[in-house]
């Protein structure tokens, strides 16, 4: 792989040259915890990455091959009246690129019926053009044109895109400068499809995945059984996954196709095989009967099917770290010092972070990631624990719409809908679950380690999203670019995938992240605290 990337990994180090480089709950009758099955070996992580249009005949001067310096470069929302607009692949663009464009627009412009046309100005030829729509989990207004600019018979240098909007009639123009096709990073890599008993797996050659393909394999075939007898159903067709080089979101989506990233550099963290499993339950779950299917529900299933969110973890147990501090409590922090030398006989400080059932039911994706993950999960443990996992799942496949006095659907919000089941399945309120919850989180034997780990995890993630959306936008969750890799691999693009962000310093946060997350996981408190306020550091220079 690494030879596909000679070029680039040189490129960088010589703009380095000018700067420092800094136990689960289910009743004994009902389905068990799943084991966790398969071991990939992940090697050390490294501190450098792998990293129908018309043609344009009418070449503009030819500047220099040099490939610039990358350098750092937040990412700021378009101010009121003007346009944000977004390049991919991600970093310089070469010849042979196919070109896709997000057109963002700035706060409180009313785009309805607007549309955006893309030209060149060198021909007056009209690339593309979209309508405004919302887009991505986060469901931002923008004009998303899907590789509009077939860039592969054109020279190097610069050319001038015009942005119309129709019929408000505003225009403006950018500027992009096409370098030469021998200079992009990993221009050889190509895509590659294999099956095993499980899966029909996609990657692109000279990636980690290709690397520990035959790994990734033994553990696919493991979690697809897993799954499958955790579920009690079948997968019917080979499970699509696509492995990519690339951080998006998370690390892992499940639509029609599951995708997940797997690099060395994946400052996000995350354990594949969880990443694997919980996207394979989304996927099998997808396809079984169900109306209607509430975000904390199906994510709340997936986790604790996989036996946590980013890795193996007592799900009650971290749970009741959300909850409101007790009087005379000690720090978590304190009590972990203090168990060098003795026991602390005070309660530890839980953080009083947890969110209500109603909040969370109504807006999950939008309350703090790793906390409304946490309490969905331990939420769907909890109701197993009480009533089994045959009851809970009649219950999770019969939450139906609202119905009106007529019998009519009418809307209502999520926190309503999964009212109405529990009364109907379980003869309680959603209120009366919470407090069921509740209790049984405050008789949970609070321990420090999960107090302190708790508490980072959250800031630890909180940091990475910041990061994101300050520096690495494409990959951020609310509005990751994740292209259909489907028609990605028929049109032999491989460039969204293998390229991002990769100046100095986005290199410098990326490995403190890094290697907070590896303290994280070995409980190196003080260490992780460290790492991570050199990396906020870091982010407010780039404000």
């Amino acid at each position: 792989m690494r030879r596909f990337f000679l070029i680039f990994i040189v490129l960088i180090l010589c703009s380095l040259s000018c700067r420092a480089v800094v136990d689960r709950l289910v009743s004994p009758t009902e389905t068990p915890v799943p084991a966790v099955t398969g071991q990939v070996v992940i090697p050390p992580l490294s501190g450098l990455p792998d990293t129908p249009v018309p043609q344009i005949t009418l070449p503009p001067t030819v500047p220099g091959t040099a490939l610039p310096t990358p350098t750092l470069q937040a990412q700021h929302d378009a101010l009121p009246g003007t346009f944000h607009v977004r390049y991919h692949p991600d970093g310089p663009l070469f010849v042979g690129d196919q070109v896709s464009l997000e057109i963002i627009p700035g706060e409180g412009q009313e785009m309805e019926g607007q549309q955006v046309e893309v030209r060149l100005k060198e021909t007056g030829q009209v690339l593309g053009t979209a309508g405004f729509g919302l887009y991505g989990i986060g469901r931002r207004t923008q004009a998303t044109l899907l590789w509009i600019w077939d860039t592969a018979s054109l020279q190097p240098g610069t050319y001038e895109l015009v942005f119309t909007l129709q019929p408000q009639g505003t225009t403006w123009s950018e500027t992009q400068t096409l370098l030469p096709a021998n200079l992009a990073p990993a221009a050889q890599a190509r895509w590659e499809t294999v099956e095993n008993d499980c899966c029909k797996v996609s990657f692109i050659r000279g990636s980690e995945a290709e690397r520990d393909l035959e790994e990734l394999l033994d553990l696919l075939d493991a979690n697809a059984e897993e799954v499958v007898r955790l579920l009690d159903t079948d997968f019917e067709t080979k499970i699509p996954i696509t492995f990519l080089p690339r951080l998006v979101g998370h690390g892992g989506f499940a639509g029609q196709e599951i995708s997940v990233s797997y690099l060395d550099r994946d400052y996000a963290g995350g354990d594949v095989e969880i990443v694997l499993m919980h996207e394979m339950v989304h996927l099998l779950d997808g396809r079984l009967e169900n109306e209607l299917r509430l975000q904390l529900l199906v994510e709340g299933l997936a986790v604790y099917l996989s036996g946590g969110h980013f890795k193996q973890e007592p799900l009650l147990g971290r749970s009741a770290a959300l909850l409101p501090a007790e009087e005379g409590c000690v720090q978590a922090q304190a009590v972990i010092s203090q168990q060098l030398r003795g026991t602390s006989q005070k309660p530890v400080c839980s953080l009083d972070r947890y969110l209500p059932l109603k909040e969370l039911f109504d807006e999950f994706y939008f309350a703090q990631h790793e906390i409304g993950y946490l309490q969905a999960g331990a939420l769907v443990e909890f109701m197993v624990k009480t009533w089994g996992w045959a009851d809970f799942e009649r219950f999770y496949r019969d939450i139906q719409s609202l119905r009106a006095p007529d019998g009519s659907e009418r809307q209502g919000e999520p926190s309503e809908v999964v009212d109405q089941a529990l009364q109907k399945n379980f003869n309680l309120s959603l209120n009366e679950l919470e407090s069921r919850f509740l209790e049984a989180l405050e008789q949970v034997d609070l321990q420090a380690q999960w107090v302190e780990d708790v508490r980072l995890t959250v800031e630890f993630y909180d940091t990475v999203r910041r990061y994101q959306q300050l520096l690495d936008p494409s990959a951020y969750f609310l509005y990751a670019w994740l292209p259909d890799s489907q028609e990605m691999r028929e049109r032999g693009i491989v460039a969204d995938f293998v390229r991002r962000p990769s100046a100095p310093e986005n290199l410098e946060i990326e490995i403190l992240l890094v290697e907070a997350d590896s303290a994280l996981r070995r409980g190196d408190y003080g260490r992780v605290q460290e790492l991570l306020e050199q990396a906020q550091a870091h982010l407010e220079l780039a404000q």
